[in-house]
């Protein structure tokens, strides 16, 4: 029997050229919360971050590039990707959460909106091409992807092309240690609605939560830890240990409802694309995963990481992620026609989401 679903046919990526490693912040100087100078080396400081994230180098934007850039770049790899004539996407979608930040400003600028940015540098002249930004944490692109999968079983749209695109580098406190989580990068996809069969490609279900009671704040804006800033300045600031709670408590419970909504048993996933937070959350929610359904370990191939290499880039992460396994660009990881993947991410709000996908 055929059916109608929501299929992945073409993705795209931009990673940044500027390259950011560990040894570039033992030079600084790090203060806590309560602006007192942390009295840790800087070397320690660096090396335990390590331990904990699993990363070693970030990508940073270059400075004459800005998140509409580098989106527009990821789309039009997509696109080609995909084949398809631009003028035929009805849906453009762009994640992210500080818009256009000119480097050395710290001012964020999404009027117009990014969206709108991205489909004037792509030259579509479609105005039932709608475009519009999706403010929601990390799990912004997966919550794009949902979006889209909404407007085609409404009947609005058959096409859709979706960006998560992020230059965190320009709101980043460099006196704060969990400045070096962060990096920029962008990821695209363009989705399409198409019969397939039964058993075909395409999304069989999501979840979606919101936790915004005391989780509200655990990512926020807030001042440099430098204790001589100046307050009206605002950076990304991030309570770690109740992210990382939070994330322990809730993530792998809205995948495993992902799951069994949809009548999908954990041991057909061949491949679970996690937002790259950080190495130890990443590798402690799948734990959790498994443990929920009695399996005491997690098969060692299910997760692809670019984390050690690319850092946190957001709403990038999994787009990017993906696409790299996608074009065969992660030497251990592959995918094919016919596997169970799936998607999930965790961030500011805070906000939670997973969906299945039938390659």
């Amino acid at each position: 029997m055929a059916v109608f679903r929501s299929i992945i046919t073409g993705t795209g990526s931009y990673i940044p050229t500027e390259v950011k490693t560990n040894r570039d912040f033992t030079i600084h100087d790090f203060y806590d919360e309560k602006n007192q100078r942390v009295s840790t080396p800087p070397q320690e400081v660096v090396e335990k971050f390590k331990q904990i994230t699993g990363i070693e180098e970030r990508r940073y934007a270059t400075t004459d590039l800005n998140t509409s850039d580098i989106a527009t770049i990821a789309a039009k790899i997509a696109i080609e990707d995909s084949g398809i004539d631009p003028e035929t996407i009805d849906q453009l979608i762009v994640a992210h959460n500080f818009g256009n930040v000119i480097k050395h400003t710290i001012q964020c600028d999404a009027i117009p909106s990014i969206a709108s940015r991205v489909k004037y540098h792509l030259g579509i002249k479609n105005p039932n091409c709608v475009a519009y930004d999706i403010l929601f944490g990390c799990p912004g692109w997966l919550q794009g992807v949902i979006h889209a999968d909404a407007f085609f079983k409404a009947g609005i749209a058959k096409k859709a092309l979706v960006i998560g695109a992020e230059t965190l580098s320009r709101v980043l406190d460099m006196y704060d240690r969990d400045s070096m989580i962060f990096s920029d990068g962008a990821g695209a996809a363009v989705i399409e609605y198409k019969e397939t069969a039964e058993n075909g490609s395409g999304i069989l279900g999501s979840s979606v939560q919101s936790h915004c009671i005391d989780e509200v704040n655990y990512i926020y804006m807030g001042k440099s830890n430098f204790p001589h800033s100046d307050p009206r300045i605002r950076y990304i600031k991030m309570k770690g240990r109740k992210v990382f709670e939070y994330a322990m408590k809730h993530v792998a419970e809205a995948m495993k409802n992902c799951l069994d909504t949809n009548g999908i048993s954990i041991t057909e996933v061949k491949k679970i694309f996690i937002h790259q937070a950080n190495e130890k959350m990443d590798d402690g929610i799948i734990r959790v995963l498994y443990k929920l359904y009695g399996i005491k370990e997690s098969p060692k191939d299910i997760m692809p990481m670019t984390i050690h290499w690319l850092g946190n880039s957001s709403v990038a992460t999994i787009p990017t992620l993906y696409d790299l396994v996608c074009k065969g660009k992660e030497e251990k990881h592959e995918i094919n026609p016919g596997d169970i993947v799936l998607f999930a991410s965790v961030g500011a709000g805070m906000n939670i989401n997973a969906v299945c996908y039938r390659v």
